[in-house]
């Protein structure tokens, strides 16, 4: 999972293409675009990250420096990746039936066009706009909201968002080298989850069911914004 942290893309798989011996075979995965738009995960937009691929996208910028993506494999890691092999473009053979069906789904989902991107701009900003219409009238109610968690995605929603403690009290995380920080940006402490009266909706209201005997309500902000008991 590197091809996303390269900074400068053309460098890096040029040089894949020196090392790669004949007859050689590369593989990489990386989170794959179809599920960033899909499901409103604009969330895992964050500093370490330089691109984000489609398919498309990565089969044109290896083929322009001569190696041939010829077959691909979806998986669930980080949400949804793909795991594409490749090899010398002068070896390059028929590729592989799932290669072609994927490029003819990401073209009818429109990759290539921008609409779909501004689409996808809308989808986010509405995201901000339902988070905020639930904290507002929240905390003018008088009551405390706190997070579950401090992993790197929640600083791009918080950020974006602009939630800070005025919004959000304080998170609280089960790693010890969190607690007792703060979140860069928004500024929001970060605590031992003792402090209350985790990725995985289920295991966190598990975790936290008891909140319920105090009136306590859950907030899962993505894809869309969902308030429940």
């Amino acid at each position: 999972n590197v091809l996303g942290h390269v900074p400068d893309l053309n460098d890096f798989v040029a040089g894949i293409k020196v090392i790669l011996k004949p007859g050689g075979i590369v593989t990489m995965e990386f989170p794959h675009l179809q599920n960033l738009i899909e499901e409103n995960q604009f969330d895992t937009i964050y500093h370490e990250h330089f691109s984000y691929f489609s398919f498309l996208t990565a089969q044109r910028v290896f083929a322009r420096h001569g190696v041939q993506l010829f077959d691909v494999e979806e998986i669930p890691t980080h949400g949804g990746s793909l795991r594409v092999y490749g090899r010398h473009i002068e070896q390059a053979s028929e590729p592989e039936e799932r290669v072609s069906e994927l490029v003819a789904r990401e073209r009818r989902l429109g990759f290539e066009d921008l609409e779909t991107y501004r689409a996808f701009s809308s989808r986010v900003r509405e995201t901000k706009r339902r988070l905020l219409d639930f904290l507002v009238p929240t905390k003018r109610a008088g009551k405390t909201v706190v997070g579950y968690g401090a992993p790197a995605k929640g600083n791009t929603l918080l950020n974006y968002c602009g939630i800070r403690t005025d919004f959000l009290d304080y998170t609280v995380d089960r790693s010890p080298h969190k607690q007792g920080l703060l979140l860069p940006g928004t500024r929001i402490p970060v605590y031992h989850p003792d402090k209350l009266p985790w990725n995985l909706r289920d295991e966190i209201v598990g975790q936290m069911g008891h909140i319920r005997e105090w009136g306590g309500r859950f907030v899962v902000p993505i894809p869309e914004v969902e308030v429940f008991s």
